[in-house]
């Protein structure tokens, strides 16, 4: 199973996370499928391959199926990274295509300690965050098809409790 390059291991508990992402039935529609998870989650590939379910009206990868298979994966790492303590959410996105997806893209979404180290202080100051990450749909040369720009909202449990509570008021 070819994948981007890596300096990160997947033991046999991110290898069964994997393969439980890949069978969730709205991830399956995307006819992407992850193909690497790291042992500490921080980073995730995944392989997008243009075949009959991936293929739009003029014969490239369709832009819903890559958008698709690249929305809830920030979203989960982070989830898995900050623990029960945060709340994260999908906010928006956006795509920009660059070119015609005609062959298998790939993805890799990594969350550095650095990233990881900012959140934690941006939300501890802020109480809650809106967070920019990019990520490119590549070949194996490396040449960029598209670039995905999410926006994940992220906040203290606490604080979100507390919000949440007085809009129902």
């Amino acid at each position: 199973m070819k994948k981007l390059p890596t300096t990160r291991t997947e033991n046999l508990k991110a290898r069964l996370k994997r393969n439980l992402l890949n069978l969730f039935p709205s991830y399956w529609g995307t006819g992407a499928h992850a193909v690497f998870l790291s042992s500490d989650s921080r980073e995730i590939q995944i392989k997008l391959p243009l075949f009959w379910r991936t293929r739009n009206y003029v014969g490239t990868i369709f832009g819903g199926s890559i958008y698709a298979s690249a929305d809830p994966i920030y979203m989960i790492q982070l989830i898995e990274l900050l623990g029960k303590t945060y709340v994260v959410w999908d906010k928006s996105a956006s795509i920009r295509f660059l070119r015609p997806g005609n062959k298998t893209l790939y993805a890799r979404f990594l969350i550095s300690d650095e990233l990881l180290d900012n959140i934690k202080k941006e939300v501890a100051e802020k109480h809650e965050i809106d967070l920019t990450l990019d990520v490119d749909f590549v070949d194996l040369e490396g040449i960029v098809y598209a670039k995905v720009s999410k926006v994940l909202y992220i906040a203290d449990k606490s604080f979100y409790k507390i919000k949440k509570a007085s809009r129902k008021k």
